[in-house]
């Protein structure tokens, strides 16, 4: 749990004030959490290698871009020619007294206005639809892909990460695609459109507008620099709220253990309220640029005004042509602030596109070979041969590892933390790949085979059990999800799950929560083990399988093991006496070497390693599984 209260030297300054005094108080506690990784890049404004990947994802609904292209240029070409018509209905309908021209010059501009709103309407839809469907393919992807990827993988890369890369910043995309894509061709065809309308017009009174427009540039670069910096911060703090409200969260029984609710409590504060001091820096960019933009058309209208009137007095220029000049000057800085408003938008997609390539472009670490055929029903004879693996380069952590199986015995992995159990069992479901030997199930090496035919046949219990939210009959499918209720009960009857089980209120169709938190700790073991068997595996796999369960479940377990082990191979990891001693071969492991082999008795006698676990360990262990 993140530390709570950082310790400040606070020294009030007058001359800055107290809420200042307090905002740099908040900032210097944080000054630490905020996140520096790639995660937090705000990226380029514009990547074109990232754009093309874009628009190849957008590929399927190229006809509905087109489309929606069409609806944009008619749109912005109908928006364009309205104050040109308004200026022809004064000019030609109202100074000429000319009734029936004017009705027509109305009828046209309505039918423009009704076009505009017509055609603008279905861009937005087509792009609304083509951006969801797009996020849709994208989040797909990205979960497809996650599930072709290793254990390694996931090993390096934070839940919380992979979280942010499938709702948020594919998320970017979907404002990125209905949005900024069209919008901002719309807005740049637009502002095309009103500049050469205006020079067609009157150039001189366009010159006039264009006066503005270094004002406009520096107004816009100041206000780019600093709002980037600002959104990040608000990005930064909302990230750090998240991540605190999900630890606070998750570990409430311990905070609540330690009387931390205060310390919590204060914590929040300092995140929520850093928070709010970014998004007011924010807020207060925007105050100026906005009503900056505002200034300058109000500034531009007041120049074509004045210089137009004076153009209108001497006959140089009709009141039509004034009054369209004006309404043009109106909608002149319209697309200028959607440029602006979109330049954070591309910034942020950028920066998503390239964290989603990034992961997309991850290739699993292990792969079916292209001659991997599938691997027939086995009879579960496991021969490790000469077998060297390590998590990383010039780190084994296997040396050299021989060891046979034969089928339907029970092999119990024992030795040190660190030992290479666990290793031994990740190389036996191929959830690694082996460095150098071979492994091979009923003859077949396992890197020959199909990994998806391979684990079907397996039969895998955790020491860290997991639930998926749903009921308990759901979670002992999970494996078989062609399995009946009856097949469901008799999994669990044969683990000793039903009797809880059936005590529950609504039995089998009782919801485990989230991970399983409606049930104890030993009875979400229960569920995962009939879980496992109800797949009916050749091999089995148990990880101290055993170790939060009771000693009176235990015994059941153990009992029920005697009969679901019998004709399966079987490999136990366990500290616990009752799941060892009974093993066809106990296998002692010591930095990644066996170093010594043999059955309960047998290895007692040897006075050797494996006694000394057993007279530390277990000699006090209350079991009548201790005799041999």
């Amino acid at each position: 749990m993140s530390n709570t209260k950082t310790q400040t030297n606070r020294r009030f300054d007058p001359k800055i004030g107290i809420e200042e005094q307090e905002r740099r108080d908040r900032e210097a506690k944080i000054k630490d959490l905020l996140p520096n990784e790639e995660d937090d890049l705000l990226g380029k404004a514009y990547d074109g290698r990232l754009v093309r990947r874009l628009l190849a994802g957008m590929g399927p609904y190229r006809r509905q871009m087109w489309l929606a292209i069409i609806f944009m240029v008619v749109s912005s070409l109908l928006g364009v020619v309205q104050p040109t018509i308004v200026g022809y209905a004064i000019d030609d309908g109202i100074r000429a007294n000319a009734p029936t021209v004017l009705r027509n010059w109305t009828i046209i501009f309505a039918t423009a206005a009704i076009g505009e709103w017509i055609t603008n309407r279905w861009r937005i839809a087509i792009m609304a639809f083509v951006g969801t469907k797009v996020v849709a393919d994208f989040r797909s992807k990205l979960f497809r892909h996650l599930h072709t990827l290793t254990l390694n993988f996931h090993n390096n890369y934070s839940v919380g990460r992979l979280m942010s890369r499938l709702i948020s910043d594919v998320g970017v995309l979907q404002d990125f695609v209905t949005w900024s894509i069209t919008g901002l061709f719309r807005s740049f065809f637009t502002l095309i459109g009103i500049i050469i309308a205006m020079l067609v017009l009157n150039w001189k009174l366009a010159l006039v507008t264009f006066a503005v427009l270094p004002l406009m540039i520096v107004l816009t670069n100041y206000w780019q620099v600093r709002v980037r910096n600002a959104y990040r911060a608000t990005r930064q703090r909302l990230s750090l709220i998240n991540g605190y409200l999900n630890e606070s969260i998750s570990g409430i029984r311990v905070t609540k253990s330690f009387t931390r609710e205060a310390e919590n409590m204060q914590h929040f504060d300092d995140l929520n309220y850093s928070y709010f001091d970014a998004n007011v820096d924010a807020t207060r960019l925007a105050a100026i640029f906005f009503p900056g933009v505002d200034f300058m058309g109000s500034l531009a209208t007041a120049l074509v005004v004045g210089v137009g009137g004076w153009l209108a007095m001497g006959d140089s220029l009709t009141t039509g042509t004034l009054i369209a000049f004006v309404l043009y000057v109106n909608r002149f800085f319209d697309p200028i602030r959607e440029l602006a408003q979109r330049y954070n938008t591309f910034q942020a997609t950028m920066a998503a596109s390239e964290r989603i390539f990034h992961l997309l472009d991850n290739e699993p670490d292990i792969s079916d070979a292209p001659n991997a055929v599938d691997l027939p029903p086995i009879q579960g004879h496991v021969l490790f041969d000469a077998v060297q693996f390590g998590y990383k380069d010039g780190e084994p952590v296997l040396k050299g590892i021989t060891l046979e199986a034969q089928p339907g015995q029970r092999i119990a992995l024992v030795g040190e933390t660190g030992a290479g159990k666990s290793t031994i069992i990740r190389l036996l479901a191929r959830f690694f790949e082996i460095n150098e030997g071979a492994l091979r199930i009923d003859g077949h090496d396992v890197r020959q085979v199909t990994q998806a035919s391979l684990r079907s046949q397996l039969g895998i219990v955790l020491q860290d059990t997991f639930l998926f939210a749903g009921s308990i009959a759901d979670n002992i499918r999970y494996g078989r999800l062609d399995a009946t209720d009856a097949d469901v009960q008799w999994a669990a009857e044969m683990v000793g799950a039903h009797a809880f089980i059936s005590r529950l209120p609504e039995g089998y169709a009782s919801d485990v929560g989230e991970n399983g938190v409606n049930l104890s700790v030993g009875q979400r073991q229960l569920v995962s083990f009939a879980r496992a068997l109800l797949a009916d595996p050749r091999i089995l796999i148990l990880d101290e399988a055993t170790s939060s369960v009771d000693t009176t479940t235990e015994k059941l377990i153990q009992q029920a093991l005697d009969t679901l082990m019998d004709g399966r191979t079987s490999f136990v990891i366990a500290h616990r006496l009752s799941t060892i001693v009974n093993a066809d071969q106990i296998v002692v492991l010591d930095n990644g070497r066996i170093v010594e082999q043999g059955t309960h008795g047998e290895l007692l006698a040897l006075h050797g390693r494996y006694y000394n676990l057993y007279t530390m360990q277990w000699a006090q262990e209350d079991t009548p599984f201790s005799k041999n």
